[in-house]
């Protein structure tokens, strides 16, 4: 599958991972799983977790970088997780102003999601996401088999970024999911994994840069969970259960706005809960706190509240200025459910 970007483009790979000469850089956990096909690789471990997309840990890689002698011809190689996409994509687009790299993604909230679409960034203490840059991978290598290392709670976090794809996207596919859940070691998981790539590399090539407002149909969800996220600083839930958690909170308030009808509360909760994912937390009633993080989204501008709502399966679309007391009400009334 070939992926169009405004400077080239680059092929995305089905077949099993093979490792290409490079500096691959990858965390302790992926390495301990995989370190056979390392073996004779100039490697760079870093720690496992969200933790690791930090300006510490991008100023640490970019030393290590140097001490292994990496130049301006080096490419990095990015094994691991979202996480290790995001850093050493970012990593690539800065050292030495820019260098190549590859991305071998080994969750499958990585394989469907972060290793597409060029999106590299780290984190902020103020915000998730809030440094980063648009650089695109020189080729991508899915090999679905590594999901079988999986632990269960990655795998169905994976599914929270599966499950959006098709609810902002596919009708079809979400049908498909509510009548059979999709489950670890399902035999449809390579062809909803190309499906899934194939729906987000459509989006992205309609707006790159995220500058129409298109793109921000993937964050659906997004912005009420990385609140979640940050204000239990990465430590209760993955990145898949707050992202599930936001879905459902943001589907009650398209309805609370009038985009969507009541029905539409049932489906997407239906899809999470039938996959182990979550829809409710406790946080939710730190109204207030969510709502202030949720301004430095990067979808916000001049500190009103911009969201990716649906308003059918199948139809989401960017609504900005939203009124906050909105917001807190919904957000009250999901912490009481």
């Amino acid at each position: 599958m070939r992926i169009n970007h405004s400077s080239g483009s680059y092929e995305i790979y089905f077949l099993p991972v093979a490792i290409p000469n490079g500096i691959v850089i990858t965390d302790e956990n992926v390495f301990q799983t995989y370190s056979s096909l390392l073996e004779g690789r100039k490697t760079i471990i870093l720690a496992p977790g969200e933790q690791t997309k930090s300006l510490e840990s991008y100023g640490k890689l970019c030393q290590q970088l140097v001490q292994a002698g990496a130049n301006r011809k080096s490419t990095l190689i990015a094994f691991g997780g979202g996480v290790i996409g995001d850093l050493v994509g970012f990593t690539a687009a800065t050292y030495m102003r820019g260098v190549p790299y590859i991305q071998i993604p080994t969750t499958l909230l990585a394989q469907v999601d972060s290793s597409v679409g060029g999106k590299t960034g780290i984190d902020l203490p103020e915000g998730k996401n809030l440094v980063g840059s648009f650089h695109p991978p020189t080729e991508v290598q899915i090999d679905t088999s590594l999901l079988h290392s999986l632990p269960i709670r990655e795998f169905r976090s994976g599914l929270a970024e599966v499950l959006k794809t098709a609810i902002i996207r596919s009708p079809k596919l979400a049908e498909s999911f509510r009548l059979q859940p999709l489950v670890p070691g399902d035999s449809r998981i390579q062809a909803i994994v190309q499906e899934c790539i194939g729906i987000k590399a459509q989006v992205v090539q309609e707006d790159e840069f995220e500058t129409l407002g298109i793109r921000a149909e993937l964050n659906f969800g997004h912005t009420i969970g990385h609140a979640l996220e940050q204000i239990t600083r990465y430590s209760k839930y993955t990145h898949g259960e707050a992202i599930a958690i936001g879905m459902a909170i943001e589907t009650k308030l398209a309805v609370k706005l009038g985009l969507a009808d009541k029905g539409l509360i049932e489906s997407v909760e239906f899809l999470m809960t039938g996959h182990g994912l979550p829809i409710k937390a406790v946080e939710l009633n730190e109204a207030k706190t969510i709502v202030d993080v949720m301004r430095k989204d990067k979808k916000s501008t001049d500190g009103q509240l911009s969201m990716s709502l649906v308003k059918s399966i199948g139809n989401c679309q960017l609504v900005q200025n939203i009124n906050e007391e909105v917001v807190k009400e919904v957000l009250h009334e999901s912490a009481k459910i």
